[in-house]
């Protein structure tokens, strides 16, 4: 090389690796599954890897990595149909309904660890950004979008690419990256308006929220159906996944709860975070008196109460939250 050639950057495995979270957080948006978006992240690691020769500065290690991840999310929308809330599948339906038969894995838009796709270090309006465009709502909505309208309205509108930098990640003209993010921004306002995004507030560093949540679990793990009346917004709604029941309204949302308080009565509601929302580890007892996974519960605030509980009925999801699948004996 001559003193006049420009050195090439050399890529390590630990400076790949500083882009997992962040590219788990597009993963996720794109493909609407946390284990989908972990594959895919992996995937695309290691194709970063044994291409890493071929790297040659002309952009940054950033860009040319989301251009390996948008390939692999592509490649992984081609083989499957979009997922969903029960939101999108139908209409709700009445406190007295039948769950029916679970639909399979695939079908769902599933919850994410806030720690597999938000770091610490980002500067507080940018996690403010990174939060709300991972509520289940937002990502739910976003599966309406064509695969290519999805990308680049992730790119630009939440990682905040240049319309150029996406231009030369999708091989395509500044022209019509702004076309595709003018009609993705679009059908993203319809696609909230078919979901009914309650476009929540949320703020935890409130203590009226604190004390909201508060009084949720211990309303929640006592079936306290009054206190609940309390907390619950108006419009309050109750979905199930993996059925398709879903339910809106204070009083068919607690008429369901009262139904099945047998059930649920002596739960242990455990705090974790979840795209970007309040969740919770719900853990029923079973006959020997020990609290078994149940649920995730994912809320959504606002207007100072409680308008959302997203309950994914999937005990296999606790093992994502780093949760034992029991926490002992109640006797």
């Amino acid at each position: 090389m001559t003193a006049l050639e420009p050195s090439v950057p050399t890529l390590d495995a630990e400076s790949l690796q500083e882009h997992r979270t962040e590219l788990t957080g597009y993963c996720y948006r794109m493909l609407g599954s946390a284990f989908d978006a972990e594959d895919a992240v992996q995937e695309s690691l290691e194709r970063a890897w044994r291409s890493r020769a071929q790297f040659r500065g002309e952009s940054s290690a950033r860009s040319w990595l989301y251009r390996i991840a948008t390939n692999v999310c592509l490649d992984h929308l081609r083989a499957r149909g979009r997922r969903a809330l029960p939101m999108g599948i139908g209409g709700p339906a009445t406190s007295d309904g039948v769950l029916g038969e679970p639909l399979p894995e695939s079908v769902w838009v599933q919850p994410i660890p806030d720690a597999w796709v938000l770091t610490e270090t980002i500067d507080p309006a940018e996690l403010a950004v990174r939060e709300e465009t991972i509520r289940l709502a937002f990502v739910s909505a976003l599966q309406h979008l064509s695969p290519r309208e999805r990308s680049v309205l992730i790119l630009r509108d939440v990682l905040a690419f240049r319309a150029t930098e996406v231009a030369d990640l999708l091989d395509a003209t500044v022209p019509s990256v702004n076309g595709s993010l003018r009609r993705a921004r679009a059908a993203l306002v319809a696609a909230k308006r078919l979901d009914g995004d309650p476009s929540p507030t949320i703020r935890e560093s409130d203590q009226q929220t604190k004390e909201l949540l508060d009084r949720y679990v211990e309303a929640f793990q006592r079936q306290d159906f009054d206190s609940l009346m309390d907390i619950l917004h108006q419009e309050a709604r109750l979905s199930m996944p993996p059925f398709t029941l879903w339910i809106q309204g204070v009083h068919p949302v607690l008429s369901w709860f009262d139904r099945h308080s047998s059930a649920c009565a002596d739960s242990r509601l455990i705090p974790v975070r979840a795209n970007g929302s309040p969740a919770y580890a719900h853990y029923r007892r079973n006959d020997h008196g020990v609290f078994t996974a149940f649920a995730i519960q994912v809320l959504d605030i606002t207007d100072g109460r409680i308008i959302a509980i997203e309950q994914f009925l999937a005990p296999k999801l606790f093992d994502m939250f780093g949760l034992p699948a029991s926490i002992g004996n109640a006797r």
